[in-house]
């Protein structure tokens, strides 16, 4: 790290993660300075994140939004394109922290231009590691980079398990249960798109939390705790708290639970990912325990949420199918967004495209991609003839 202020990129600036993470560097700006910025085609937002913190270097995914975007800079700026932009931002020279906070398994290339570079990778895209896991560690641990984790429950892991990891007997990953975990069968037949974007607690992005609601994240928090921790999924566990309140647990051998508290506030983890080891004050309100009240804990219904359990099973077979069951899940949710399936068409999609799969056990890079893409076209094809 520099001795000055710390040089962060951030890929994916205009969604939740992005405009939180630059509430913290806006709290700390003698402690964090924007290197770079990335959006897809969110050209307003993006236009207005440049003027303001006048970044180095600029990533638009959609090429065809590039004219719009320089239309609206009044200054000079490097701007780049599409998904061989985003690498190189990921990997300018001078950079400290690389905050990975694209949406889907876009993020997987440029996570490791930048840990090529030995970056801090500051992760909040957990597809990353549930498609290609296994390549990123490893390449990781080789140059050296960290990878501290965004998501709210990989943090909590992360600082429980802090000089306790030879002592681990389960890792204890919380979930809210979403806005649906009271519901019947009968009921979840009618969800709407605007029903699942209510998240009970969380303030996210509109993917992860129509995943919050299938459990699909839960599931997809599990395989990346599985790579991030080098923990075996029989010592995973999954339980519901849905006042969000304990982030997550650590089991250790002696019988004691080590539990990460605080409200749910995104802003949390995201500066504990910055600033690690050291810790700032924060722009998030303090958990106040009087009106915390009652802590309510339960066993994930995984009858009635069942992609919660075929993510154990993507996991444990491993190779490329993390990646289809990714895949499927992030089609058939773009799919339900736009309402052209139901809620419940969701999980018989990924399980369709799974089924279908024929699972490649060690696969390279480009093969993981090339089942990420056919999952994707295959998913596309049973909504498209209504093999629903």
């Amino acid at each position: 790290m520099s001795d000055g202020p710390s040089n962060v990129v951030i890929l994916g600036s205009t969604g939740s993660i992005g405009e939180q993470t630059l509430q913290v560097i806006d709290q700390h700006p003698d402690k964090f300075k924007v290197a770079a910025l990335a959006a897809r085609d969110e050209v307003d937002v993006l236009a207005r994140q440049v003027e303001k913190y006048k970044p180095l270097a600029v990533a638009l995914g959609d090429q065809e939004c590039y004219g719009q975007f320089k239309s609206k800079l009044s200054h000079q700026c490097d701007v780049r394109v599409g998904i061989e932009g985003m690498c190189e931002i990921a990997a300018l020279d001078d950079v400290d922290i690389v905050l990975v906070a694209v949406s889907g398994a876009v993020g997987i290339l440029p996570t490791l231009a930048a840990i090529s570079k030995s970056r801090r990778i500051a992760l909040a895209n957990k597809e990353t590691l549930v498609a290609a896991g296994d390549i990123v560690m490893k390449m990781a641990r080789e140059r050296g980079s960290e990878i501290i984790p965004v998501d709210s429950e990989h943090s909590a892991l992360f600082q429980c398990l802090a000089g306790e990891s030879k002592h681990l007997r389960n890792l204890w990953l919380t979930a809210s249960g979403g806005p649906f975990r009271d519901f019947t069968e009968e009921e979840l037949d009618h969800v709407t798109v605007d029903m699942a974007l209510r998240h009970p607690n969380w303030k996210m992005g509109p993917k992860i939390t129509i995943d919050s609601s299938t459990l699909m994240n839960k599931g997809l928090e599990v395989i990346e705790a599985h790579h991030l921790f080098a923990v075996d999924y029989d010592h995973i566990k999954v339980l519901i708290q849905k006042e969000s309140v304990i982030h997550s647990m650590v089991e250790l051998i002696d019988g004691s639970f080590l539990g990460h508290l605080g409200v749910a506030d995104m802003r949390i983890p995201i500066q504990y990912a910055l600033s690690y080891p050291q810790r700032f004050d924060s722009p998030a309100s303090i958990l106040n325990f009087s009106e915390v009240g009652c802590i309510h804990f339960q066993k994930p219904d995984t009858d009635k949420f069942p992609l919660l359990k075929i993510a154990y099973q993507a996991g444990r077979q491993g190779g490329t199918l993390p990646a289809v069951m990714n895949a499927a899940n992030e089609v058939a949710v773009h799919q339900f967004l736009a309402q052209k399936i139901s809620f419940m068409n969701i999980t018989m999609l990924v399980q369709q495209v799974m089924e279908k799969h024929d699972t490649i056990r060690h696969p390279s890079l480009e093969e993981i991609f090339a089942a990420d893409n056919w999952a994707r076209e295959y998913c596309i094809s049973l909504v498209t003839k209504g093999d629903r």
